[in-house]
């Protein structure tokens, strides 16, 4: 049906009677993207039967992979990407009037993530499948995402982001699958037959029905299932009726609050009846994931002792660590087991990623809260917690210090990265700094009692949706130059190091990136009505909106130029565009601010004709994986310039290099090992190391004020944020981002830092001065990209930690 373009086209047109009753003349562009989706849903329909089946007859060992988000963007131009059918589906829709960019522009985003967590556990999927591992991911399917960001008047505004509000056409509802979670209620506890039963009473009863969605990998047909979870009500609203009066409101509270827990991302948690609604959302995605798992384990008729050498439990985060107690519930109650023998199988199953070095980052659940809303739940984290602090004490007599830091419960909270390292039996870091900290600093006495479970997997992202679908002319350049191998083993990419000083390959770089440039420019345009020079350096910055990430230092960087530019009107200055994306969370105000100012900042110069044709300030609104898509081959400048020390790894900087982007950052997470790779010659680093921000933290010496008042520069800016002038109207429109810089001492040392940065970006104008050395890096810098894809992560994950090997397809396309 798809291998032959003719036959496309006759396929498609049939299906588009049969299902629609319209002739291609009377479609939409709506209805051409549903018919194509559900074609390929046809198309792989039995091929993803059948690895399943395969799974289970060969009885592999699989992955459930469990993450509260997975950011997976778009799926139709990557699946025909997959499928090697995108070239002659784009011609035959071509030939019947449409244009396939157009097509996909009609599919949303999926609102399953919101930054880099999410959107690294899309990239592994992706690789899981395309490797041939039997890998599935285990998530919720949120009716609405984080929110569909809108900027009016300079300021993020929250809409609904109703992704769904057309239909998933990607999705399968399996409702015989639906599994029972239990919340609230009380524990019985009896003695019977010698054993202690627990029985739960009084229970709420809530339906977890999955909706499954197809991983198609690249090349020899996989398809793995990314399983999505929906919270439905498990009353009947007649059997509510005969209960008495009131009853029919009572069930529209309960179904109300049944929906809530699958209803959106990340609810508020500021207020206590957010954090609950959190924690349930959490034991939902475990309870129902588990059951969903074990059941399949159990039609294979294997023994539970065997189940770490069949199934591993990956928690993504924190989010999902309720595994670890649900685990063990289930094995008790349900299946019998002793409390040793189910240690011994969960603490086998269960492997976990830590994600984040940030102390407010690390979760932690009232006891109060746990308790009444699990209390089985809550029983055994207790259980655990004792029989842990029971063995530090034994090993370690004079070392009570040692167990209230350690200790999964103190002082009425339950700390989840605890619970998740004392119950796995793998903890990574994402990038080898990040891992290092861990190690050394904030998990320090954890690594100290458990050395062997402790480990790198620096991130990755996947090449084919990051540079074959996103920079189809750059791809297609590579495997002229170097051949195809690089698709599927992308090491391979450092063939094209040798080309470096080739001029002609080098102008096919440049004239590739303008191109791509051109693109996003006439997308701007037609988005916020701004004019850019394709010729300037596109400097981009695009990311969640956090203090640590800086991006406060960029903008302040660009009212600094702003100033040079206004006091210096006839100075030589190579062109900037300034780009930003981001989305900040509701409730974070700092971050808010700091939105307001980019967009401030960005229509004062747009106006000034004194400065815009030398500087252009874009703030790109509702940032996702698609507009990144449309963003990223663009950029010629990479903005990776966190605090040293604080971004776990990064994905968005493997991204940008990827598509040949220079990166300008500090020495922090991945872009340690990508300037291991690159040299000095090839990024541009600045600011302070991650030991002397450590140093900083720990004695002390560091005034903000002091830089306020020794660099000019700075002095200016930072008043620029509360004296009226180009920037303020009034002195407390910024006054917030003031204060968190000079009254609170700049947590995030963005003054510290400045100087370095400024100097640095002044580097980058001379150098781009000169286009041929230019590509050079460029060049480099995309050969060397190859090490952080997601396959080469996915294969370091599934020798060291999962111990799964690829399953051989007997499966053809």
């Amino acid at each position: 049906m798809f291998n032959n373009k003719e036959l496309f086209k006759t396929a498609f047109k049939e299906q588009l009677v049969s299902r629609l009753g319209k002739s291609i003349e009377e479609a939409t562009a709506d209805d051409i993207y549903k018919i194509l989706g559900m074609l390929i849903r046809e198309y792989i329909g039995r091929e993803w039967a059948e690895t399943n089946q395969m799974y289970k007859t060969r009885q592999e060992k699989q992955v459930y992979y469990f993450s509260m988000e997975f950011l997976i963007g778009r799926l139709l131009g990557n699946n025909l990407l997959n499928l090697g059918m995108l070239e002659t589906v784009r011609d035959g829709l071509l030939d019947l009037g449409w244009n396939l960019e157009g097509i996909e522009e009609q599919e949303p985003d999926a609102g399953l993530g919101n930054g880099g967590l999410g959107r690294l556990a899309a990239c592994f999927l992706d690789s899981l499948a395309s490797l041939g591992y039997a890998g599935h991911g285990c998530g919720i399917r949120y009716k609405y995402g984080l929110f569909e960001q809108k900027i009016i008047d300079g300021q993020q505004v929250e809409l609904p982001d109703d992704w769904l509000q057309k239909s998933n056409v990607w999705e399968e509802r399996r409702a015989d699958k639906k599994v029972e979670v239990r919340f609230w209620g009380q524990v019985e506890v009896r003695e019977e037959d010698g054993r202690t039963i627990f029985n739960t009473i009084n229970y709420e009863k809530v339906w977890a029905v999955p909706y499954d969605v197809p991983v198609i990998g690249y090349g020899d047909l996989h398809v793995n299932t990314l399983r999505l979870w929906s919270a439905e009500s498990a009353i009947e609203p007649a059997k509510m009726r005969m209960e008495g009066q009131n009853s029919y409101y009572k069930f529209l509270d309960y179904n109300r609050s049944v929906e809530s827990i699958s209803e959106f991302l990340y609810p508020d948690d500021s207020g206590y009846e957010g954090k609950l609604l959190r924690l349930k959302q959490q034991y939902f995605l475990c309870s129902a994931g588990l059951q969903s798992v074990l059941r399949t384990f159990d039609k294979q008729g294997l023994r539970y002792s065997d189940l770490p050498n069949k199934i591993a439990v990956h928690i993504n985060d924190t989010h999902p660590t309720l595994v670890i107690p649900e685990l063990m519930r289930i094995l008790i109650d349900e299946k019998g087991f002793g409390w040793d023998e189910a240690w011994d199988v969960t603490t086998r199953t269960v492997s976990y990623t830590n994600h984040t070095l940030l102390s407010e980052a690390l979760e932690k659940w009232p006891v109060n809260m746990m308790r009444e809303l699990l209390p089985r739940v809550y029983m055994i984290i207790e259980e655990i917690n004792k029989r842990f602090c029971g063995m530090l004490l034994e090993r370690f007599p004079a070392r009570q210090d040692l167990v209230s830091e350690v200790a999964i419960i103190e002082s009425d909270q339950v700390k989840m990265a605890h619970l998740a390292i004392v119950g796995s039996y793998s903890v990574n870091g994402v990038a080898q700094l990040h891992t290092d900290l861990l190690k050394s600093n904030v998990m320090k006495p954890f690594y100290d009692l458990f050395p062997e479970r402790f480990n790198n997997k620096t991130n990755g992202i996947t090449h084919r949706r990051w540079l074959m679908h996103a920079n189809p002319e750059l791809s297609h350049l590579i495997s002229e130059s170097i051949g195809t191998g690089w698709i599927t083993h992308p090491y391979q990419l450092l063939d094209l190091e040798r080309l470096k000083h080739d001029s002609s390959f080098r102008d096919k770089i440049m004239s590739i990136k303008r191109n791509n440039k051109l693109r996003l420019a006439a997308y701007i345009e037609q988005k916020q009505g701004i004019t850019v020079d394709p010729d300037s350096i596109f400097d981009v910055q695009v990311k969640r909106l956090h203090a640590y990430k800086r991006q406060l230092m960029n903008i302040l960087h660009v009212m600094h130029l702003y100033n040079e530019i206004k006091d210096h009107p006839s100075a030589d200055r190579v062109p900037r565009t300034f780009i930003f994306g981001a989305k900040a969370a509701p409730g974070y105000y700092l971050a808010k601010s700091i939105i307001k100012l980019i967009n401030v900042v960005a229509d004062v110069v747009n106006k000034d004709p004194q400065v815009n044709d030398k500087l252009k300030v874009l703030f790109l609104e509702n940032y996702s994986v698609s507009l990144a898509e449309k963003i990223i081959p663009a950029a010629n400048v990479s903005e990776q310039i966190s605090t040293a020390g604080k971004e776990a790894s990064g994905t968005g900087n493997m991204k940008f290099m990827m598509n040949g982007a220079l990166t300008i950052g500090t020495l922090d997470g991945a872009n340690v090992e990508m300037h291991e790779m690159l040299g000095d010659e090839n990024m541009f680093l600045f600011g302070l190391r991650s030991e002397e921000v450590l140093n900083y933290y720990r004695y002390g010496g560091y005034l903000a004020r002091d830089m306020y008042n020794q660099d000019p520069r700075i002095k200016r800016v930072m008043d620029q944020l509360v004296s009226p002038g180009p920037f303020c109207c009034h002195e407390r429109e910024f006054g917030l981002i003031y204060q968190s810089v000079l009254d609170h001492n700049d947590e995030f040392f963005v003054l510290r830092d400045f100087g370095s940065y400024a100097d640095t970006q002044a580097i980058i104008d001379q150098t781009y001065l000169d286009q041929q050395a230019w590509a050079s890096k460029s060049i480099v810098n995309i050969a060397h990209a190859g090490h952080f894809s997601s396959d080469c992560t996915i294969n370091r994950y599934a020798s060291d930690i999962w111990h799964i090997h690829p399953v051989q397809s007997s499966l053809h396309v």
